[in-house]
């Protein structure tokens, strides 16, 4: 039993500890040779431009119209209490995602592709090893969003 609570509280500390350390801002984030950074060798990064990195890749969102599908997600980034975006350009979109638990921050990049009507996506979590399927279901849940 002692066992137990002392290791309940080493949790509760440990994740205390965390809660403020949202980690630095990569410095790899942006364009570089108007392609995004690859993801790292963990399972907490998803990107539409890993195509031969089966789990790390996700399909790039669909943008016929650009100039209004970059409007939406504008407004999507900016209505989501969990995110701020940072970086906003034409062609370019830069946010940072803080969870609400543990305020741990993830970089999500949105890189607008004019010859083919797409929009790659990179979604990472700075710190940790595993985010528990976090990235993609973001992802995921803003292209629903885009397309409704």
């Amino acid at each position: 039993m002692l066992r137990n609570i002392t290791l309940i509280a080493s949790y509760l500390a440990f994740a205390c500890i965390l809660s403020g350390c949202a980690g630095s801002r990569p410095a790899h984030l942006g364009t570089l040779n108007s392609t995004l950074t690859p993801c790292p060798d963990k399972p907490n990064c998803v990107s539409s431009l890993a195509e031969k990195d089966e789990p790390h890749y996700i399909a790039p969102l669909e943008a016929a119209n650009q100039k209004a599908v970059r409007t939406k997600l504008v407004k999507l980034l900016k209505d989501n209490p969990q995110a701020q975006l940072q970086v906003s350009s034409p062609t370019y979109l830069y946010a940072e995602f803080t969870s609400e638990w543990l305020g741990f921050v993830d970089d999500v990049e949105f890189l607008f592709s004019q010859q083919n009507g797409l929009v790659h996506v990179r979604s990472a979590s700075r710190l940790g090893y595993a985010d528990f399927g976090v990235n993609r279901d973001r992802i995921e849940q803003l292209r629903d969003q885009l397309n409704q």
